[in-house]
C-alpha cells in the first residue's frame, strides 16, 4: 500500500512540473514585431530526422534561462529546412527545392543556414532587427553555452 502511495505521489509531482515553454514567432509576424519593438531574430533550422535537433529542443530550448532570455529580449523562430509550404520573408517569397523523390530542401534554410556552401543540422542562425545574419552557430549547443552567446548579444 505504502509503495502505491509514494508511486502515485511522484507521478504527480512529475507530471503537474511545468516545463519551460518557448514561445516562437513565425517569419510572417517578423515584419510587423519588428516595426513595434525591434528586436534581434534567432532561427532554429532543424528536420525531422535530425537526433541533434531533437536533442536541442528537449535540452536546450527547454532550459529555464535560455527559455526566459530568448522569449523576453529575442524573436525565435523554427525553420524546417523541409518544409514544403512557401514562405514570404524579407520581400521575397522563398520555397521548397525538391532534390529527390521526396526530398528536398527549403531555399530560406539555405539562404540562412548554409555557411561555406554546407548546410549542417541543426543551425541557429541570429538576425538583427534588418534581417541581416550576424552569427551562426552548427551543430548541438548546451544550454549554458546558448545562454552565453545570448547574454553577449542580447
Amino acid at each position: 500500500m505504502n509503495r502505491h502511495i509514494i508511486i502515485t505521489i511522484c507521478f504527480t509531482v512529475l507530471s503537474s512540473y511545468n516545463y519551460a515553454q518557448l514561445p516562437h514567432t513565425s517569419f510572417s509576424q517578423l515584419d510587423s514585431l519588428q516595426k513595434k519593438e525591434p528586436r534581434n531574430v534567432v532561427v532554429f533550422i532543424h528536420t525531422d530526422w535530425c537526433k541533434y535537433c531533437r536533442a536541442t529542443e528537449e535540452t536546450t530550448f527547454k532550459n529555464p534561462a535560455v527559455v526566459k532570455i530568448l522569449s523576453s529580449k529575442f524573436y525565435f523562430v523554427t525553420l524546417n529546412a523541409e518544409e514544403k509550404h512557401d514562405i514570404f520573408f524579407n520581400g521575397h517569397t522563398f520555397k521548397f527545392k525538391p532534390t529527390g523523390s521526396g526530398t528536398g530542401v527549403h531555399e530560406l534554410a539555405e539562404q540562412l543556414g548554409t555557411v561555406k556552401g554546407d548546410m549542417v543540422f541543426p543551425t541557429l542562425c541570429f538576425l538583427n532587427s534588418k534581417n541581416e545574419i550576424f552569427y551562426q552557430n552548427r551543430d548541438y549547443i548546451n544550454a549554458r553555452d546558448l545562454k552565453a552567446i545570448l547574454d553577449k548579444i542580447k
